[in-house]
Formats: structure tokens, sequence, C-alpha cells
């Protein structure tokens, strides 16, 4: 795969989902076992072209996620190296019995790729919205979960996940002309988050596509002479540790994320802040425990307060109280 302005240009035009086919089909070039399975979703998925390049690797189970997972278990206890992908609510939420049992207590390693996580598909409702993925998906044993910030991240998790020993789940967040975070090559690790930008006042932990967002109110809260650190914790499980123990300097905690603010990133940031013997107030951010009415991309955000200036709001807030 070349990475270059062009190629990451691009990838933020297409988006994730899109960039999630280019870099499947890169590695099938490179990986002699390498199975693909979705679930009708080739097209959306960005896979048109693998499927006619590789229609050995390529597997298309129809609308049968909960099937997807058990053959996919199968082909890994085979020793294929195998993804699958549909849209998140019905990769994560739908297949949740067959991923316990199959990939988890099985110990069968498969990749799995939730495309159009969080609020990206608003405008068909919360039957496709998943805003409660990590939560789930966090209480399987042995199971990753990365948060990519944008498109060339979504490349680099895709590829750290296949080589990988452990099963993972990789949520896609985001649209088309997805914000590019990462402008050229960098160091991508499991279970080692990013520091994108120093600051002395407050450690802004964020994943996925709320990674830019967070950078955005950073630069507002500087202008207010509040001074924000602000990480990159793209892999949410297993959670860097590190991290967070060196971030309880800070007068805030902050966690940033597309997501049910109960059990996602922030949940997880908590969980461990609990067994230390002094950390700071923590403020979550993210989806409140609802449903709301469907609508854009856009809009949902908004409404949600996931714009750059009200999580400015909220952590000034936060801060004088």
């Amino acid at each position: 795969m070349d990475i270059n302005d062009r190629n990451i240009k691009m990838w933020s035009t297409i988006g994730a989902r899109a960039t999630f086919g280019i870099a499947a089909l890169d590695l099938a070039k490179k990986i002699d076992n390498l199975m693909v399975l979705t679930c009708d979703v080739s097209t959306s998925a960005g896979l048109d072209r693998f499927r006619k390049t590789y229609p050995n690797k390529y597997l298309d189970l129809g609308i049968a996620e909960q099937n997807m997972i058990g053959v996919a278990a199968g082909l890994a206890s085979e020793n294929f190296n195998v993804i699958t992908t549909t849209f998140a609510p019905f990769q994560s939420i739908r297949c949740c019995e067959q991923i316990k049992v199959n990939i988890g207590y099985m110990k069968q390693r498969v990749c799995m790729v939730g495309i159009a996580s969080g609020l990206a598909l608003g405008t068909l409702g919360y039957t496709h919205c998943c805003i409660e993925d990590v939560g789930i998906l966090r209480t399987i044993p042995g199971l990753t979960i990365i948060s990519p910030a944008d498109s060339f991240e979504t490349v680099k998790a895709l590829e750290a996940a296949v080589k990988s020993e452990k099963s993972s789940y990789i949520r896609l967040t985001g649209s088309s002309n997805n914000p590019i975070v990462y402008n050229k090559d960098y160091d991508f690790k499991i279970g080692q988050s990013i520091t994108l930008k120093e600051g002395k006042d407050i450690t802004i932990f964020c994943a996925g596509a709320m990674v830019y967002q967070s950078l955005e109110a950073a630069k507002i809260l500087e202008e207010k002479k509040i001074s924000a650190k602000v990480i990159n914790m793209h892999t949410i499980k297993p959670i860097d540790k590190n991290a967070i123990k060196e971030s309880c300097n800070s007068k805030l905690i902050v966690s940033v994320e597309e997501h049910n603010i109960i059990g996602g990133l922030g949940s997880a940031i908590a969980e461990y802040k609990s067994s230390l013997e002094k950390s700071p107030k923590q403020l979550i951010l993210g989806i409140k425990d609802t449903y709301s009415k469907g609508g854009s991309y856009k809009f949902l955000g908004e409404k949600h307060r996931l714009t750059p200036e009200k999580i400015v709001e909220d952590i000034i807030s936060s801060l004088n109280n």
C-alpha cells in the first residue's frame, strides 16, 4: 500500500468504508490464506473490486450475519485469516451470541469490521445507528477493539489486526469526506495510544471520528487560555493504562466518543482510574443514554453536542463546577 499525499487525500474523500475495501484488496495480494466474508454489503463496504479480483477469497453470506460468524469461525479453525464485515449494528449486536461462543469462548481468530458505526447512518434511524457496540463487545474476553481516527488509520488498523494473534473488532465511524488526522506515515501499535497535541491543563482522550473534533476543540480552548493535551485512544481494548496514569496530573480528564456514554471509551478509562490512589475528575462526553430522532450525520453530531464548540462549552462548564 503506497502511503503518499495523493492516497491519503483520496482515502479521506471516499471515507473509511471505501478505504477499508482498498486496504483489504491490498492485503489479499500479500496473504495467501485471507478470506473476506460479507452479508450483502460488497458495494457499501467498498469490496466490489475485491470480489471481482479474488472470487476465491470472498464469500457473500447474504443477510445472515449470525451465520457469517459461524462460517468465519469454521474457516479460522482451518487456519484461514478471516475478515468479516457488515454494518456495525448487525456485525456486533445481532451476532453477539455467535461472537461470544464461536470467537470468544472457542478462541477462533477473526477480524470483524463494523462499517458505518456511531451516527453515520442516522438518516435510516437507530435501527442502523450503532452506539452500543463497544460497550457490548468489551465484555467478550480476549477481543481487541479498535476505533480508527480517520481513513488512513483504517488502513493501519486493518493491517495490524490481521497480523495480530487475537480476534478484533474494528469500529469504523464517520462518513465520506472524512477529515484527515494523519497526513503522513506513522507508527501504529495495537494498545498504544498516540499523543497528537501536548497540553498541561486538561487531557482529552478520544477515538474514531471524535479525534478530529477534539483537536478542533483544543484549538478553541487554547484561545481561551486552556491548554489541552489530545490523545488518540484508537485501541479501546486493551486500554492504554500508562497513558491514563500519566494524565492524572491534569486538572480534568475528558473522554469524547461517538457512542453511548455508558460502556464505551469513557467507561474503560473510568474503570482503570478507579484503581488509582489519586486521579482527577473525569468528564465523559458522548451520546446520552437515549435514542433520539434520526437525521443526517451533521445534525446528529450537533444534537448530541459532539461538535468542537459544544465540546468546549461542556469542558469549561465542568472546570467551573
